[in-house]
């Protein structure tokens, strides 16, 4: 099956959503599949054997909102149309990005079948401004993406409550992200939190707490610099990248380590004391799964903590207002102070990661639907 991936960036983007799109094809190319990916030519192409659509675009207003929203010029209407053109099916992440929406209109001229990946919801911004924006765009775009796509699948249950209701308005399939369990796996006992990579430099601290994310307003940045003025005996480790800039902040406790090879990532979930994720209007985080498997216990903006319910006992959610930076700082702070995991506890979490969360298991239930989708 020849299958078309849209997305509005490619994975060495740094965000959430590309990532898993990344996965998922070279999940595509092990089951014998034939994938083609569609994205936004402003960052540097995936490896492997995934043949790529690079769309020029532009990107105006992720600067102002925190949101970004590549915009494609005609020649990469052309190229997307083109891809659709010769594709057996398309998989398209997220509803409400401009390539989502071309990509779904060719598909529908087309006759190709369309699975629908939707990952986030409404994104609660402090400007009220923008947030009556996100609901009338999820109302005109979003829930009309929804009900033209031929199959339905979300990353989060609390996303598809939000979207479908209870119960849900269309069928759905409920598909977690996959963690690479080669890679994100719990540390040896007697290691586990005691040793941070060495080439960091870091020096003693009562705790270390890790944030991995995109530098914008959604991923609670406020909220951070917030605590970390709050809480100089602990450290806070930065991954990530974008319009915000963490080293610019003047705390000597703020390490902004940048972007971080997957090999580094899961070094880090096994070497600080906790992942906290103070973010708004997000699915189901997939650093948040691999956390999980590294047994690294996790502080996380509510409701996400409830994505999957049946994970949820292990999740911390913090009540998480942009508006009110200090409150949701404070609500942080005293989630860190109580955060811990007993050892049967950690251990239940771990196993449960590495049985729920399969990459290869998420690509085999989407290549199969959408097969089901185009005979039918």
């Amino acid at each position: 099956m020849n299958i078309l991936t849209i997305s509005h960036f490619y994975e060495a983007h740094g965000g959430g959503i590309e990532r898993v799109a990344g996965h998922l094809c070279h999940q595509f190319i092990q089951l014998g599949a034939t994938p083609q990916w569609a994205a936004s030519a402003s960052d540097a192409l995936p490896d492997g054997d995934i043949k790529t659509t690079a769309l020029r675009c532009v990107d105006p207003l992720e600067k102002l909102t925190g949101l970004p929203m590549p915009l494609p010029g005609p020649g990469a209407i052309c190229a997307l149309r083109d891809a659709v053109r010769h594709s057996d099916a398309v998989v398209i992440h997220d509803a409400l990005y401009i390539t989502s929406i071309i990509g779904m209109i060719m598909a529908k001229l087309h006759g190709k079948p369309v699975v629908l990946i939707q990952h986030i919801a409404a994104i609660p911004f402090r400007s009220p401004a923008l947030r009556l924006l996100m609901q009338l765009a999820n109302q005109a775009v979003t829930r009309p993406m929804l009900w033209a796509a031929d199959v339905r699948i979300f990353i989060s249950d609390t996303v598809r409550h939000d979207l479908l209701g209870t119960p849900a308005r269309y069928p759905y399939k409920l598909l977690f992200n996959g963690v690479d369990s080669t890679l994100f796996y719990p540390p040896a006992f007697e290691e586990a939190g005691r040793y941070p990579p060495a080439h960091y430099h870091l020096p003693p601290c009562a705790r270390r707490i890790l944030f991995v994310g995109r530098y914008v307003e959604k991923k609670g940045l406020s909220i951070l610099r917030a605590l970390a003025a709050a809480r100089p005996e602990c450290q806070f480790l930065l991954v990530g990248s974008g319009p915000l800039r963490p080293a610019e902040w003047g705390l000597g406790n703020v390490y902004d380590l940048g972007f971080q090879t997957p090999t580094a990532l899961a070094e880090l979930y096994r070497s600080v004391d906790l992942l906290l994720l103070p973010t708004v209007g997000e699915g189901y985080p997939l650093v948040i799964q691999e956390a999980m498997a590294c047994g690294l216990p996790v502080i996380c903006g509510a409701p996400a903590h409830r994505a999957d319910p049946k994970a949820a006992t292990w999740l911390r959610g913090v009540n998480i207002d942009l508006s009110d930076p200090q409150g949701s700082a404070q609500r942080c702070s005293a989630a860190i102070d109580s955060c811990v995991l007993a050892a049967h506890e950690r251990e239940a979490m771990i196993g449960y990661a590495k049985a729920r969360y399969s990459w290869r298991t998420m690509a085999q239930e989407i290549l199969r639907l959408a097969q089901s989708a185009r005979c039918r």
